[in-house]
């Protein structure tokens, strides 16, 4: 994995951002509201808010802690898989993320049923992605036994 450390930054950003959808969506919402910008429930401005306050929140921990957990060794047994579980689960989540974003722009019903179904299927998905990861991640980290000849 070339750069696992910005891998692990984005799982815990569409983590968060795929459990708490909404909830970081009213908090951009609410955050415009106090600016003064009216904007509507589940509008495209009040998520694009929410994710940069919650972009700012990972960022802050990055910067306090130094890196985000799990941290697994390059070396060990099972890290290269976990990042690349993670990635996917990272893909999956940025399609549900992206959806998001455009759902209000389909008109067709069965299209945006369709549509709507499919990518909370990624989010389910994404998240039993980033659980079966971060577990090879953190496998990494243990100590390896030695082969014995």
């Amino acid at each position: 994995m070339k750069y696992p450390n910005v891998n692990m930054f984005a799982v815990w950003f569409f983590m968060a951002q795929t459990l708490a959808m909404e909830w970081i969506a009213e908090a951009g919402r609410t955050l415009l509201a106090l600016l003064g910008a009216p904007t509507l429930e589940g509008s495209v401005p009040g998520r694009l808010v929410g994710a940069l306050l919650l972009l700012f929140v990972i960022y802050l921990v990055v910067h306090f802690r130094g890196v985000l957990p799990p941290q697994g060794k390059p070396q060990g047994s099972g890290f290269t898989i976990g990042h690349r579980l993670l990635l996917a689960g990272n893909v999956l989540a940025a399609l549900l993320f992206i959806f998001q974003f455009f759902e209000s722009g389909i008109k067709d019903y069965n299209t945006h049923l369709v549509l709507d179904q499919i990518t909370t299927s990624f989010g389910y998905l994404a998240m039993g992605l980033f659980a079966i990861g971060f577990s090879f991640v953190y496998q990494s980290a243990l100590p390896q036994e030695e082969k014995k000849s």
